[in-house]
């Protein structure tokens, strides 16, 4: 027998799992939320992930000449706490509030396709639910480097935000948005950082100008790159350092380097050791992440998984639809699907961000379309003045339309505001906006927004 039974049990405080639980709660179904640590109350994208690391980058980017590069390293840290904290209990009041809620601290496992069992200390409860959702999230992917699990100098994304002092030479494993990120943040609070990736090429899912611009960015901030080498071991030297030796490969000779942390950003794992999903008889990929269908429904009927758990993209904004689509599933006539997004953008936040949606140039010719393309320097941008105004001018803004039918296929903005942008050139695409319509268009001054005026009229052939 259970000790509870409830409508629904969220396993996670994920984005897609709070919200579900408050709309389900607040519609009278009885919900139980379970979450292994009162420190991820709200998520991971408040407490340790787009939150935190933004603000940190905001921080970064402030930091007056001549301030001590400690003094304000510990300061941003401390305001990152106060913002964090501040969340978190917001977040957790929100499903508090909310009578048919009952919150649970614990680890939770399955012990039947609709019995959870959680764990907290020697306290256990089993819960019965006639639905589950699984929305664990991923976790920081430790590879197998020799050296590096026993090294007091080893980080990944999430303890490195509270590293103690501000490593005066930081070495970045792995080129992927994190590690860009973090490059680009680190070198602003004035530590000394090498990125170190294993492709020949920095970015290389990207156009070639797109990449160097970024490259070019990354280096005018004092970033050094090592391409096409791996990190063979890490040994501590004693005190607080280490050396990290990148081996030999095709593209590269062998090089020692000395830090005072090394970051691992070599992407991220399913959330899902000693949940119980064999137990249950809920299907995995070979990686690990629950297989679902376009319903985001798993292999049993009645369980669901949202979130970076089932292994879509890993964005917060795709767990808000996520939340969506289940909804739709308990309460609606369960039309919604994972088909239905289109034209999703993303954004790597350096100093300026790089926004992205659709295709970019590489992939559009890939693919065999007719098209245009765009491409202009930010500097060289006379409509749009306001990265002049702020003083930040690095970057490009490229765009691919049909040629047959002025659509757009993709855009990257690598520039000032480009995280806000971008989301008018998705909706653009959602909704059939041409690339004629966005470069008539009005747009406010001196605004971003006006580069598309300039550039969408230099749209020509694809060479």
């Amino acid at each position: 027998m259970a000790d509870i039974e409830v409508d629904v049990v969220v396993l996670g405080w994920g984005k897609g799992g709070k919200t579900l639980a408050g709309a389900l709660g607040r519609a009278g179904r009885s919900v139980a939320v379970v979450e292994r640590s009162a420190q991820m109350y709200g998520g991971s994208c408040i407490n340790i992930n787009c939150v935190p690391t933004k603000a940190l980058v905001h921080q970064a980017e402030g930091r007056p000449d001549g301030v001590d590069a400690q003094d304000w390293f510990s300061a941003a840290i401390g305001q990152r706490d106060d913002l964090v904290a501040k969340l978190r209990a917001r977040n957790h009041a929100m499903l508090a509030e909310v009578d048919a809620v009952t919150l649970i601290d614990g680890h939770a496992r399955f012990i039947g396709p609709h019995q959870v069992e959680v764990q907290a200390g020697d306290d256990r409860l089993v819960i019965d639910a006639e639905t589950v959702v699984v929305n664990t999230g991923t976790i920081p992917a430790a590879p197998d480097i020799e050296g590096a699990a026993g090294s007091s100098c080893v980080y990944d994304s999430t303890t490195l935000q509270h590293v103690e002092p501000l490593p005066r030479r930081l070495v970045v494993v792995g080129g992927g948005y994190v590690g860009l990120e973090f490059a680009g943040m680190f070198a602003h609070f004035g530590s000394q950082v090498t990125l170190v990736d294993h492709h020949d090429e920095l970015m290389p899912g990207e156009d070639r100008d797109v990449a160097d611009a970024v490259r070019s960015l990354l280096a005018d901030q004092g970033v050094e790159f090592i391409l096409g080498g791996a990190i063979g071991s890490v040994r501590d030297e004693g005190g607080a350092s280490a050396r990290v030796v990148v081996a030999p490969s095709e593209s590269a000779d062998a090089t020692e380097l000395d830090a005072d942390a090394v970051l691992l950003a070599t992407g991220r794992r399913p959330a899902t050791t000693d949940l119980g999903l064999d137990v249950a008889g809920i299907s995995t990929d070979d990686r690990g992440y629950v297989v679902v269908d376009e319903r985001l429904r798993t292999s049993v009927s009645g369980v669901f998984a949202i979130g970076d758990v089932s292994g879509g993209p890993q964005f917060t904004y795709v767990s808000l639809d996520d939340y969506r689509i289940v909804l739709d599933q308990l309460t609606g006539g369960g039309t919604r699907t994972t088909t239905d997004r289109v034209a999703v953008p993303s954004t790597t936040f350096l100093t300026p961000p790089l926004a992205r949606v659709g295709l970019n140039e590489s992939q559009a010719r890939a693919q065999g379309h007719d098209f245009l393309v765009a491409t202009k320097r930010v500097a060289d941008i006379a409509a749009m003045p306001r990265p002049k105004i702020v003083g930040e001018t690095h970057g490009l803004v490229k765009v691919i339309a049909d040629a047959r039918t002025d659509q757009i296929l993709g855009a990257t903005l690598f520039c000032v505001d480009a995280q806000e942008v971008i989301n008018l050139v998705s909706l653009a695409m959602r909704t059939g906006t041409t690339a004629t319509q966005l470069r008539d268009s009005m747009w406010t001054h001196p605004s971003s927004t006006e580069a598309l005026n300039e550039v969408l009229a230099g749209l020509q052939p694809s060479g």
